[in-house]
């Protein structure tokens, strides 16, 4: 599951079409804070309930982190914050100074999402033994706004493991690229890794080395071509932007399809299945051209000199020689290459070139 941020210190009205994008790239989780010191309280109220009717009208869940003391602000008293979700609210990320028993008849109420990082085996056990709605907690990990206080990996996978073994979806955060959130503007990841990571690298990296189970931006908004990554990979296919080497309109416009890994994947180069079966085998496009070392991330043609491999398109995934047989028509840009090896056998890619539309 996918999630983002939407802040209430400013009119939530213009976040309306980021909402509606984002939901399209299959997000469909928002989380919000009642707890910022920079924000109005005032207005805090105001601006959940007309988040709360967006998330209603997009089919989103709502977690809102929440404490006694801004709970207080919403009129609200434990016992009836289930009332909450006639504002648009699903869930509850609760923390520090609410107690045990407390947190118990809230799961039985909504959905509550416990810090991931802080709870206890102990704690757990508590919990459980008072009746805690295990189908209605979640454990989330905090973000951290400023730089060298991100958890460590290893520690961060030792406590998902166990969480998920006790039956305990995971969340954690993802930076943001374009609009990041203040007063330090230094990205919201959970994991110190990611703090000037890709928000889809990060993301990968959670989902895939790490196992999370809901991944969420820190960040206020995500830039339209990180979105676009997203957007791919919503239909399974893995977006890479390139720069060209040759200036051949008809080879690139070949090149950029949505094209599919050998299921019978190779160490040094993705292959793509289809370019010898229907794609430019017979052109006259084969000519030895730019046949230069082949660095990481290089975009290559066999070319007619490879006699039955001619026209095979790879990506290579570590530093080759040069060979008079392979073209070398471009490259993945470097923001992209640690994307490679998310790319198993059967896996599906498309190549944007970055001078072409």
């Amino acid at each position: 599951m996918r999630g983002i941020s939407i802040y209430l210190s400013d009119s939530i009205s213009r976040h309306e079409g980021y909402i509606a994008k984002m939901k399209s790239a299959g997000f469909t989780s928002i989380f919000t804070s009642l707890q910022i010191p920079e924000e109005n309280p005032d207005l805090s109220v105001k601006r959940l309930k007309e988040l709360g009717e967006l998330a209603k009208k997009y089919g989103m869940e709502l977690t809102v982190d929440i404490s006694p003391k801004s709970l207080k602000r919403l009129g609200c008293t434990w016992e009836s914050i289930d009332r909450l979700t006639s504002w648009g609210l699903t869930g509850l990320r609760i923390d520090y100074g609410i107690s045990e028993e407390i947190i118990v008849e809230l799961s039985r109420k909504m959905k509550i999402a416990l810090n991931a990082s802080t709870l206890t085996k102990e704690g757990m056990r508590r919990l459980k033994s008072l009746g805690l709605s295990i189908e209605n907690t979640e454990a989330w990990h905090n973000y951290y706004p400023r730089p060298e206080t991100g958890l460590d990996r290893k520690d961060f996978s030792l406590q998902n493991d166990w969480l998920q073994k006790e039956g305990i979806l995971v969340a954690a955060f993802i930076p943001g690229d374009e609009e990041k959130r203040g007063p330090l503007y230094s990205g919201l990841p959970t994991l110190e890794d990611h703090r000037r990571s890709s928000p889809f690298l990060a993301y990968l990296d959670l989902k895939i080395n790490e196992s999370v189970d809901k991944i969420l931006i820190g960040d206020v908004r995500i830039s339209e071509k990180s979105l676009e990554q997203f957007s791919a990979f919503n239909q399974n296919i893995f977006l890479l932007r390139a720069k060209p080497f040759v200036q051949n309109d008809i080879l690139q416009k070949d090149i950029s399809v949505v094209q599919t890994n050998r299921v019978d994947a190779a160490r040094d180069v993705i292959r793509s299945q289809e370019s010898r079966e229907n794609g430019l085998v017979g052109k006259p496009l084969l000519e030895p051209i730019h046949t230069i070392a082949r660095k990481k991330g290089s975009i290559t043609v066999d070319n007619l000199l490879y006699g039955r491999y001619r026209g095979e398109i790879q990506i290579v995934k570590r530093d080759l020689t040069a060979d008079e047989k392979v073209n070398v028509i471009g490259k993945v840009i470097d923001e992209d290459l640690p994307l490679l090896p998310f790319i198993k056998g059967g896996t599906k890619f498309k190549i944007k070139w970055m001078d072409i539309e």
